[in-house]
């Protein structure tokens, strides 16, 4: 691997570690804080709308994929009625 892909690694293990390191201590600097149902009602279908929307996503682009929308567009010739390659510069 070249360098600039261990620095990438590196930067994205310290943002890692400390999202790790600021849950941490979130959780532990406050053990008193009272969640109310509604928080837990609130998280629960931030939770479920993110899975669905992600789910959703995936299988558009799955879809996509094997539908043959991503394939190469092709220039329709005019003059023999048949689509062949572009010809572009």
């Amino acid at each position: 691997m070249k360098t600039g892909s261990w620095i990438i690694i590196g930067v994205l293990l310290a943002l890692l570690a400390a999202a790790i390191w600021f849950g941490y201590e979130g959780l532990v600097t406050s053990p008193d804080v009272e969640v109310p149902e509604q928080g837990y009602i609130a998280m629960g279908l931030g939770v479920f709308f993110s899975l669905v929307v992600g789910v959703g996503l995936m299988t558009l682009v799955f879809y996509s994929s094997r539908a043959g929308y991503d394939e190469r567009a092709h220039r329709f010739d005019e003059r023999d009625g048949s689509s062949g390659p572009s010809e572009q510069p």
